[in-house]
């Protein structure tokens, strides 16, 4: 029987009240997640009941108007359907009660004249608490700061606060990154600013710092020792979509890996913090990342793979390639597949590859960290038909399944010594009712109530940034003579060969991308093994 998260709401204090201004109100983050998330906390009784949220943006409307424009999408998809968690459709009579929050303020948000209205709107309201939320276009972030500064919106004072909520991407490269952090230093702390990555979100995620770190099971065998390698996949069905505008200038470097795969490694890897608490945890989070071993351009071009989704199919149905999706440059450059190695390089994870991969238009969904542990001594079955000893695998998806599995090898039933890879494993929804959630609900919450442990710090962003620049100058380089080193893979496949070949010639081979897991399912090829 799944375990209720309504007593766990019941007993979680709702935030103080605030005001949660939402510059670039009228983009798809906003009606997509933002203000589904904001429901949902609403219904769960976890922001204060006199909280207002407030768009900023130059569309013409009013407060009806900005109302009725979210509510139409939200009821069509289903606030609760369109998220990742299960529900049912919009609460008419909830919907009512929380639109009332909703108001808009129109204006340009590179004009003082905004912000001198944001400011007599906090003074109207019963504190000066006040949260704003940059759901803008990246080049506008600094822009918004420094007008904040300017405006004396980030003065705290009085035992009130003033916060910055950044969405990603944090720069496209070290140094916008560091010119970024710069610029949004210059008129706030470190404490105001919150970096937000909706990966850092998911249940999942956060349970792996509880699995490792709750279980004594674990902990002891998580080093370089018992470890092999480990595998890190964000693998998408869909394409671009309607993002091209932002996509072919980012691609699937700039777009998944400083933020989305590199948060997973840091979880995965990060050194015991000495409290469960933002500080400590930031600080091993950056250490992880700093720690990895910063390639020259050869060797980032030896250990990198690029690939570009071609026309194929995806199930039953035929897409196009990327250079035919609407919007696409058709002398685009960019890549929709990246895979590397990574090498931390501290005492626990030194001689561990690290192997990330992501990519648009593959087999299937599946975001998961694959832990493969080395081999078990083979001494003791060398006079049996055993030819070689596979090994074990820890699975944590992220998504879809949300779960953690386990592969261990099983004498198969009979009079020869035979053995078989089984699972034993544990999903989410076979031991919790989760919620309707979008991923953001977490998030927002913690930064409603001044909790910065999944935020991250300027130091991690730049690390981040730091190990991935010798793979952008290397496909720079090749850029720069013609050839673009990115290699055509169809639609509904695993990636470009290149990023088979890259693991492959380490002696391994990548977890397949989907494979069903939990229990009941039949066994697994030995895989990876050398």
């Amino acid at each position: 029987m799944p375990h209720s998260t309504q007593a766990q709401h019941e007993q979680t204090p709702a935030a103080d009240n605030t005001t949660m201004f939402i510059f670039g109100a009228g983009g798809d983050l906003v009606k997509r997640l933002l203000i589904p998330s904001l429901y949902n906390l609403d219904r769960d009784h976890l922001i204060d009941p006199k909280m207002r949220i407030i768009g900023v943006d130059l569309a013409e409307h009013d407060d009806d108007g900005f109302r009725a424009h979210l509510k139409q999408f939200i009821a069509d998809k289903a606030a609760d359907n369109h998220s990742e968690g299960r529900g049912s459709a919009l609460d008419e009579s909830h919907w009512c009660e929380f639109e009332k929050r909703l108001q808009y303020l129109q204006g340009d948000f590179t004009d003082e004249a905004i912000y001198r209205r944001i400011k007599d709107t906090i003074a109207s309201s019963e504190n000066d608490n006040a949260i704003f939320y940059c759901a803008t276009s990246s080049r506008f972030f600094s822009e918004i700061a420094q007008q904040l500064g300017k405006a004396g919106l980030l003065t705290e004072q009085g035992g009130n606060y003033r916060r910055v909520v950044v969405e990603k991407p944090f720069g496209h490269d070290l140094e916008s990154a560091q010119a970024l952090n710069a610029n949004l230093l210059e008129v706030m702390k470190e404490d105001q600013i919150y970096r937000i990555d909706h990966f850092l979100g998911k249940e999942t995620v956060q349970n792996i710092l509880v699995a490792r770190f709750a279980n004594v099971l674990f902990e002891p065998f998580w080093n370089n020792h018992y470890i092999d390698h480990i595998q890190i996949t964000a693998a998408e069905t869909v394409g671009v979509e309607a993002r091209a505008a932002f996509y072919d200038k980012a691609g699937a470097m700039r777009d998944m890996v400083p933020n989305h795969l590199f948060q997973l490694l840091a979880m995965v890897a990060i050194e015991p913090p000495a409290a469960f608490g933002a500080d400590a945890l930031r600080s091993e989070k950056s250490k992880v990342l700093g720690a990895i071993r910063p390639w020259t351009i050869d060797e980032a071009d030896d250990n990198s793979a690029r690939g570009r989704y071609e026309a194929g199919t995806l199930g039953d149905r035929r897409v196009p390639g990327y250079l035919e999706e609407d919007g696409v440059d058709a002398d685009s450059q960019t890549e929709t597949f990246v895979t590397m190695k990574v090498m931390v390089d501290n005492w626990r994870w030194i001689g561990v590859p690290f192997y990330l991969r992501t990519g648009k238009r593959m087999s299937a969904r599946d975001t998961e960290i694959a832990i493969c542990f080395k081999p078990a001594p083979y001494a003791q079955f060398r006079n049996t038909d055993v030819d070689r000893m596979a090994s074990n695998w820890l699975i944590i998806q992220i998504q879809p399944n949300e779960g953690m599995w386990f592969d261990f090898q099983a004498k198969r039933p009979g009079p020869e010594l035979e053995m078989d890879t089984v699972k034993m494993g544990f999903a989410y929804k076979d031991f919790f009712d989760l919620p309707a959630v979008t991923g953001y609900e977490t998030l927002i919450y913690d930064c409603l109530t001044g909790d910065q442990m999944l935020f991250q710090r300027a130091d991690t962003i730049e690390n981040g940034w730091r190990a991935v620049q010798p793979f952008l100058e290397a496909w720079s380089r090749k850029s720069g003579t013609g050839k673009s080193g990115i290699e055509g893979y169809a639609a509904g496949t695993d990636g470009p060969s290149g990023a088979h070949e890259l693991i492959q010639r380490d002696g391994r081979l990548w977890h397949k991308v989907g494979e069903p897991t939990g229990p009941g399912v039949a066994p697994v090829p030995k895989r990876g093994d050398r």
